[in-house]
Protein backbone atom coordinates (compact mmCIF):
# COMPACT_ATOMS: atom_id res chain seq x y z
CA UNK A 1 0.00 0.00 0.00
CA UNK A 2 1.28 3.14 -0.87
CA UNK A 3 0.32 5.80 1.30
CA UNK A 4 1.85 9.89 1.41
CA UNK A 5 2.09 11.91 4.19
CA UNK A 6 1.23 15.83 3.49
CA UNK A 7 1.69 19.06 5.17
CA UNK A 8 0.90 22.74 4.17
CA UNK A 9 1.55 25.89 5.10
CA UNK A 10 -0.43 28.91 3.82
CA UNK A 11 -1.14 33.01 4.45
CA UNK A 12 -3.76 31.77 6.87
CA UNK A 13 -6.62 30.20 8.40
CA UNK A 14 -9.22 31.04 6.58
CA UNK A 15 -9.41 29.52 2.73
CA UNK A 16 -12.94 31.69 2.07
CA UNK A 17 -11.06 34.72 2.94
CA UNK A 18 -9.00 33.92 0.09
CA UNK A 19 -5.70 32.81 1.86
CA UNK A 20 -3.01 30.58 -0.12
CA UNK A 21 -0.57 28.18 -0.13
CA UNK A 22 2.66 28.32 0.72
CA UNK A 23 4.47 25.15 0.91
CA UNK A 24 3.29 21.77 0.24
CA UNK A 25 5.75 18.99 1.70
CA UNK A 26 4.91 15.21 1.38
CA UNK A 27 6.72 12.07 2.34
CA UNK A 28 6.18 8.57 1.24
CA UNK A 29 5.43 5.65 2.90
CA UNK A 30 5.09 1.82 1.06
CA UNK A 31 3.92 -0.71 3.45
CA UNK A 32 4.41 1.31 6.24
CA UNK A 33 7.37 2.00 5.56
CA UNK A 34 9.31 5.47 5.09
CA UNK A 35 10.96 5.11 1.15
CA UNK A 36 13.16 8.15 1.50
CA UNK A 37 11.38 9.85 -1.45
CA UNK A 38 9.50 13.26 -0.76
CA UNK A 39 8.32 16.26 -2.00
CA UNK A 40 8.58 19.79 -1.13
CA UNK A 41 8.06 23.06 -2.54
CA UNK A 42 7.23 26.69 -1.47
CA UNK A 43 4.77 28.65 -3.48
CA UNK A 44 4.39 32.50 -4.88
CA UNK A 45 0.69 33.18 -3.26
CA UNK A 46 0.69 36.51 -4.44
CA UNK A 47 -0.21 37.78 -1.83
CA UNK A 48 0.57 38.84 1.86
CA UNK A 49 1.03 36.51 4.69
CA UNK A 50 -1.16 37.13 7.90
CA UNK A 51 1.05 37.83 10.65
CA UNK A 52 0.15 35.13 13.08
CA UNK A 53 0.84 32.82 10.23
CA UNK A 54 4.32 34.80 9.35
CA UNK A 55 5.08 34.08 13.50
CA UNK A 56 4.08 30.04 13.13
CA UNK A 57 5.93 29.60 10.27
CA UNK A 58 8.68 31.88 10.04
CA UNK A 59 8.40 32.57 6.32
CA UNK A 60 8.25 36.30 5.29
CA UNK A 61 6.48 37.37 2.17
CA UNK A 62 10.39 38.62 0.95
CA UNK A 63 11.40 35.24 0.44
CA UNK A 64 8.29 33.76 -1.94
CA UNK A 65 8.91 36.55 -4.09
CA UNK A 66 11.08 34.34 -7.00
CA UNK A 67 8.97 31.10 -5.53
CA UNK A 68 6.95 29.33 -8.86
CA UNK A 69 3.21 29.29 -8.60
CA UNK A 70 0.65 26.68 -8.27
CA UNK A 71 0.25 26.72 -11.58
CA UNK A 72 3.70 25.88 -12.17
CA UNK A 73 3.64 22.69 -10.00
CA UNK A 74 0.40 21.38 -9.91
CA UNK A 75 1.20 18.50 -12.43
CA UNK A 76 4.47 17.48 -10.30
CA UNK A 77 2.78 17.50 -7.12
CA UNK A 78 0.24 15.41 -8.17
CA UNK A 79 2.01 12.84 -9.82
CA UNK A 80 3.69 12.52 -6.81
CA UNK A 81 0.48 12.14 -5.17
CA UNK A 82 -1.59 10.15 -7.37
CA UNK A 83 -3.37 7.20 -6.57
CA UNK A 84 -1.97 7.38 -2.69
CA UNK A 85 -3.86 7.29 0.57
CA UNK A 86 -2.86 10.75 1.72
CA UNK A 87 -2.33 10.95 5.45
CA UNK A 88 -3.33 14.35 6.95
CA UNK A 89 -3.15 15.74 10.34
CA UNK A 90 -6.79 17.92 10.22
CA UNK A 91 -7.25 16.71 6.62
CA UNK A 92 -10.34 19.30 5.76
CA UNK A 93 -7.77 22.37 6.23
CA UNK A 94 -4.91 21.06 4.08
CA UNK A 95 -7.43 19.95 1.31
CA UNK A 96 -10.07 22.73 1.28
CA UNK A 97 -6.46 24.92 0.32
CA UNK A 98 -5.16 22.47 -1.92
CA UNK A 99 -8.96 22.05 -3.76
CA UNK A 100 -9.35 25.98 -4.14
CA UNK A 101 -6.16 25.89 -5.71
CA UNK A 102 -6.93 23.34 -8.47
CA UNK A 103 -10.50 25.13 -9.36
CA UNK A 104 -8.00 28.16 -9.96
CA UNK A 105 -7.23 26.61 -12.98
CA UNK A 106 -8.29 25.95 -16.02
CA UNK A 107 -6.85 22.63 -16.95
CA UNK A 108 -9.86 20.60 -15.63
CA UNK A 109 -7.42 19.04 -12.73
CA UNK A 110 -10.85 17.86 -10.44
CA UNK A 111 -10.40 18.18 -7.05
CA UNK A 112 -8.08 15.93 -4.40
CA UNK A 113 -10.38 13.96 -3.79
CA UNK A 114 -10.87 12.40 -7.64
CA UNK A 115 -7.32 11.14 -7.18
CA UNK A 116 -6.65 9.72 -3.99
CA UNK A 117 -8.19 8.34 -0.51
CA UNK A 118 -7.64 10.48 2.77
CA UNK A 119 -6.66 9.65 6.38
CA UNK A 120 -7.21 12.28 8.72
CA UNK A 121 -5.06 11.24 11.72
CA UNK A 122 -6.35 14.31 13.67
CA UNK A 123 -10.31 12.21 13.74
CA UNK A 124 -8.27 8.87 14.60
CA UNK A 125 -6.54 10.59 17.63
CA UNK A 126 -9.71 11.98 18.86
CA UNK A 127 -11.05 8.34 18.60
CA UNK A 128 -8.17 6.97 19.69
CA UNK A 129 -7.49 9.63 22.77
CA UNK A 130 -10.73 10.98 23.44
CA UNK A 131 -10.87 13.81 26.33
CA UNK A 132 -6.85 14.45 25.91
CA UNK A 133 -5.24 17.11 23.53
CA UNK A 134 -4.50 15.78 19.95
CA UNK A 135 -2.29 18.23 18.41
CA UNK A 136 0.53 17.32 16.41
CA UNK A 137 3.34 18.57 19.53
CA UNK A 138 0.74 16.82 21.93
CA UNK A 139 0.73 13.20 19.91
CA UNK A 140 4.61 13.13 19.56
CA UNK A 141 4.77 14.01 23.00
CA UNK A 142 2.18 11.11 23.81
CA UNK A 143 3.95 8.96 21.52
CA UNK A 144 7.66 9.25 21.99
CA UNK A 145 8.40 10.69 19.09
CA UNK A 146 11.43 13.43 19.19
CA UNK A 147 9.96 16.53 18.02
CA UNK A 148 12.70 18.71 19.21
CA UNK A 149 13.65 20.12 15.84
CA UNK A 150 10.06 21.61 15.82
CA UNK A 151 10.67 25.50 17.08
CA UNK A 152 8.78 26.78 13.73
CA UNK A 153 6.21 24.71 11.90
CA UNK A 154 7.87 23.68 8.46
CA UNK A 155 6.07 21.80 5.93
CA UNK A 156 8.50 19.01 5.63
CA UNK A 157 9.47 18.79 9.14
CA UNK A 158 5.83 18.46 10.25
CA UNK A 159 5.59 15.58 7.32
CA UNK A 160 8.25 13.81 8.48
CA UNK A 161 7.00 14.27 12.28
CA UNK A 162 3.11 13.41 11.21
CA UNK A 163 4.67 9.97 9.56
CA UNK A 164 6.11 9.02 12.73
CA UNK A 165 2.99 10.15 14.65
CA UNK A 166 1.11 7.96 12.30
CA UNK A 167 2.84 4.69 12.49
CA UNK A 168 3.03 4.98 16.15
CA UNK A 169 -0.35 5.03 16.85
CA UNK A 170 -1.41 2.34 13.93
CA UNK A 171 1.10 0.28 15.39
CA UNK A 172 -0.84 -2.03 17.60
CA UNK A 173 1.39 -1.11 20.54
CA UNK A 174 -1.05 1.02 22.15
CA UNK A 175 -3.95 -1.11 22.51
CA UNK A 176 -5.06 -2.86 25.67
CA UNK A 177 -3.07 -6.01 25.64
CA UNK A 178 0.00 -4.85 27.07
CA UNK A 179 1.80 -7.67 25.39
CA UNK A 180 -0.19 -10.62 27.24
CA UNK A 181 -0.90 -13.88 25.68
CA UNK A 182 -4.35 -14.68 27.23
CA UNK A 183 -4.57 -18.17 25.27
CA UNK A 184 -1.16 -19.86 27.07
CA UNK A 185 -1.80 -20.95 30.48
CA UNK A 186 1.73 -19.78 32.72
CA UNK A 187 4.21 -22.50 33.44
CA UNK A 188 4.00 -22.82 37.00
CA UNK A 189 1.06 -21.16 37.61
CA UNK A 190 0.09 -22.42 40.99
CA UNK A 191 -3.86 -22.83 41.85
CA UNK A 192 -4.88 -19.86 44.69
CA UNK A 193 -8.15 -20.81 47.33
CA UNK A 194 -10.35 -18.41 46.56
CA UNK A 195 -10.13 -15.73 49.22
CA UNK A 196 -13.76 -15.56 51.83
CA UNK A 197 -14.68 -12.26 53.43
CA UNK A 198 -15.09 -13.24 57.06
CA UNK A 199 -16.66 -9.45 57.89
CA UNK A 200 -18.25 -6.35 55.60
CA UNK A 201 -15.79 -4.17 54.14
CA UNK A 202 -15.89 -0.59 55.88
CA UNK A 203 -16.63 2.33 53.71
CA UNK A 204 -15.29 5.27 54.32
CA UNK A 205 -16.85 7.88 52.70
CA UNK A 206 -14.88 11.33 51.63
CA UNK A 207 -14.55 14.69 54.13
CA UNK A 208 -16.57 17.57 52.74
CA UNK A 209 -12.96 18.87 52.85
CA UNK A 210 -11.71 15.90 50.69
CA UNK A 211 -14.90 16.04 48.11
CA UNK A 212 -13.62 19.59 47.24
CA UNK A 213 -9.93 18.90 46.46
CA UNK A 214 -11.33 16.62 44.34
CA UNK A 215 -13.81 18.65 42.11
CA UNK A 216 -10.70 21.66 42.12
CA UNK A 217 -8.48 18.64 40.75
CA UNK A 218 -11.69 17.31 38.54
CA UNK A 219 -11.63 21.08 37.11
CA UNK A 220 -8.42 21.69 36.38
CA UNK A 221 -8.19 18.31 34.23
CA UNK A 222 -11.60 19.58 32.13
CA UNK A 223 -9.21 22.92 31.87
CA UNK A 224 -6.42 20.59 30.25
CA UNK A 225 -8.51 18.60 28.41
CA UNK A 226 -9.72 21.68 26.19
CA UNK A 227 -11.48 20.11 23.80
CA UNK A 228 -14.53 18.80 26.16
CA UNK A 229 -14.26 17.29 29.87
CA UNK A 230 -11.77 15.23 31.22
CA UNK A 231 -12.37 11.12 31.36
CA UNK A 232 -12.70 11.69 35.00
CA UNK A 233 -15.04 13.68 34.48
CA UNK A 234 -17.49 11.84 32.89
CA UNK A 235 -16.79 8.93 35.38
CA UNK A 236 -17.40 10.90 38.39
Amino acid sequence: MRQVVLDTETTGLEVRQGHRLVEIACVELVERRLTGRHYQTYLNPDRAIDEGARLVTGIEDAFLLDKPRFAQVVDEFLGFIDGAELVIHNASFDIGFLDAELARLDGGYGTIGDRCSVLDTLALARERYPGQRNSLDALCKRLGVDNSRRDLHGGLIDAQLLADVYLAMTSGQAGFELGFDTAAEPRDAVALAPVVLRERPRVRRATAEESLLHEQRLDALDQSAAERQSVWRRLD
